[in-house]
């Protein structure tokens, strides 16, 4: 069996074998991110099962249940692609969650104030990027989809992981970035774009987001963009209970992955006990 060494160069080989996998922009980020720091930790020395059991118990010490998994998976896909499955490892077992932790449930009322504290700070940006998130459900990686022209049409058809969906925009919303665009000088092209034109890195739009919290008096752990997605599934769902539809808005191929964006918090289902009166 030959030997294997993670080095930058077979890490960007698997990460070109992958894109013509069709793999989406942020699935290769975040395996290029985590596979780079399999290789730092292993400095340069040949992989074995050993070394890999103890990276492993590592990651537990410093990672969630669900974050190791995810640095698991990344690696197990670039052992099977280096022809090494020898080298690949279990998966930790995660007990289904019947209830989000409150500590990261952004309230309607929290998200609010992001919005309101960005206007404040003369974000406009910002304050607008955040309500197209959280009003359309849209991923940030596919915010490059709201364009000129999708604005002026009132919808942006999105084409992520391999999947065309179309994403309607609020008139209210379609309103503000008329007009956001026509007060910036936009003609043409992408709403959201640094100075070269180019879409927001997602990881500036989090460092944005960031430096709101103080002001708005909410917890940093509940603000990052994919937090906004949860608030627009839990919200369009306590309207309309109809998850198929939910999933295809969002873009999942699978409802259990719906079911993760609408569970309420333990404070809501006791609520919902309590109004229920079954203790005489």
């Amino acid at each position: 069996m030959k030997e294997l060494v993670v080095t930058k160069a077979a890490i960007t080989s698997y990460l070109q074998f992958l894109k013509i996998q069709e793999k989406s922009k942020g699935t290769l980020e975040k395996y290029q991110r985590e596979l780079l720091d399999l290789e730092k930790y292993l400095k340069g020395k040949k992989v074995t099962k050993e070394d890999l059991l103890v990276w492993k118990e590592d990651l537990e010490k410093r990672y969630s249940p669900a974050g190791v998994n995810g640095r698991l998976v990344a690696a197990n896909g670039f052992f099977s692609y280096s022809g090494r499955y020898d080298l690949r490892l279990k998966l930790l077992k995660i007990q289904k969650e019947i209830f989000i932790s409150e500590e990261k449930e952004l309230t309607r009322a929290e998200y609010g104030r992001l919005v309101r504290t960005a206007e404040k700070k003369g974000k406009e940006r910002l304050s607008l990027l955040i309500q197209t998130i959280c009003s359309t459900g849209i991923r940030v990686s596919e915010l490059e989809f709201i364009t000129v022209a999708a604005v002026k049409r009132g919808r942006a058809e999105v084409n992520c992981k391999g999947k065309r969906r179309v994403i309607f925009l609020p008139a209210r919303l379609q309103k503000k970035l008329k007009a956001y665009a026509a007060k910036k000088g936009i003609t043409e092209g992408v709403i959201f774009a640094s100075k070269s034109g180019r879409p927001l890195h997602r990881g500036n739009i989090w460092a944005e987001m960031k430096k709101l919290c103080k002001d708005a008096e909410v917890s940093p752990e509940k603000v990052f963009p994919h937090n906004l997605r949860h608030l627009f599934a839990r919200i369009f769902y306590s309207l309309d209970k109809d998850i198929a539809k939910l999933a295809d808005m969002l873009g999942h191929s699978h409802i259990e992955t719906t079911r993760i964006y609408i569970m309420e918090s333990g404070r809501i289902h006791r609520q919902k006990l309590e109004r229920m009166r079954l203790v005489l």
